[in-house]
């Protein structure tokens, strides 16, 4: 989205600030892909090879070829990645990011190089990387075209849903060789899995989950956060919606009446100070709870504890 990597304002509070970042990045999975080219008809990354069978070079997801060679110097303009990278072992090779990788605390030794999304290219070249990874988006191509001409190798994938770390995982093992970060990715999703085999009753509480306002935004079934409320035993009023982060009406959240409505730090201030969402049922219940910004933010490697937060935000620090 446009506005993903936003400098926020420095007179924000931190709770309005770590919810505004949180929405925007979640959002990101809802207005980016839109336009995001894949390199096949399945929207799947693929790998060519030579013809003794070793891959010679990898398709990532704006179409782009990528050779295959070691990556000694990286940088990583996706947050979900850097995570990823440090998990891996690889933070040391980091040497560029985002302003918005907040996560591990590592990650702020390293350069931040400004926006992910539209970035700075000659700050992104003046790092001196051999590979620069990226989020696969059509915002991304003008400066993908530009660090080629610069001959600086690019990998773009997309990052929206929780499998597409284990692609992730694959791509880079691909493209670099260093297949450490699959056992990462393994881990983690095992760990989602966990979540996913929980007992749950029969019929599951309809959950809204609240992002921005205004404009009115949740969570669709094509976003991660979508799949961590269904994974989690919970059934998303709004699962209907394939889009990512679709824009709703408070009416259509009154009609659908949630019972149980998840929202940030600033959205359960609003809530509580506003007379039309005391319409809802839930709402005078007193059934809002917050998540942690700092958790469900965007599907990387603490997507096990996102899972296992979000089931407690459902079900109570017990569990059901």
């Amino acid at each position: 989205m446009s506005s993903l990597y936003r400098i926020l304002s420095s007179s924000a509070s931190p709770h309005r600030t770590l919810d505004r970042v949180a929405m925007r990045l979640i959002a990101a999975a809802g207005v980016a892909i839109m336009g995001a080219a894949c390199a096949d008809s399945n929207g799947q990354s693929s790998v060519e090879t030579e013809s003794g069978g070793a891959p010679s070079a990898f398709v990532d997801d704006l179409g782009d070829t990528v050779a295959v060679g070691i990556a000694r110097r990286i940088v990583s303009l996706n947050p979900v990645t850097t995570e990823f990278l440090f998990a891996a072992g690889a933070g040391p090779r980091v040497v560029g990011r985002t302003h918005w990788d907040l996560y591990p605390a590592e990650a702020a030794a390293v350069p931040d190089l400004g926006n992910g999304i539209g970035p700075n290219v000659e700050a992104v070249v003046g790092a001196r990387p051999d590979l620069v990874i990226l989020y696969a988006t059509v915002g991304n191509q003008r400066a993908v075209a530009a660090l080629h001409a610069a001959g600086v190798r690019t990998l773009s994938i997309r990052t929206d849903r929780i499998d597409d770390l284990r692609r992730f995982a694959n791509a880079y093992a691909r493209v670099t060789g260093d297949s450490g970060g699959i056992v990462v990715a393994d881990s983690v999703l095992a760990s989602v899995e966990a979540v996913r085999q929980m007992p749950r009753p029969l019929i599951a509480p309809r959950v809204f989950w609240r992002m921005g306002d205004p404009p009115l935004f949740t969570a669709g079934s094509g976003s991660f956060v979508g799949e961590l409320i269904e994974l989690a035993g919970g059934s998303n009023v709004f699962g209907d919606i394939s889009a990512p982060s679709p824009q709703v009406s408070l009416e259509e959240v009154v009609r659908r009446n949630p019972d149980l409505i998840i929202v940030g730090p600033t959205g359960a201030e609003r809530i509580a100070e506003s007379a039309a969402w005391r319409v809802i049922p839930a709402v005078r219940a007193g059934r809002v709870v917050v998540f942690d910004t700092a958790l469900v933010a965007r599907p990387g490697v603490r997507l096990g504890e996102a899972a296992r937060h979000v089931r407690e935000l459902i079900y109570g620090r017990g569990g059901r």
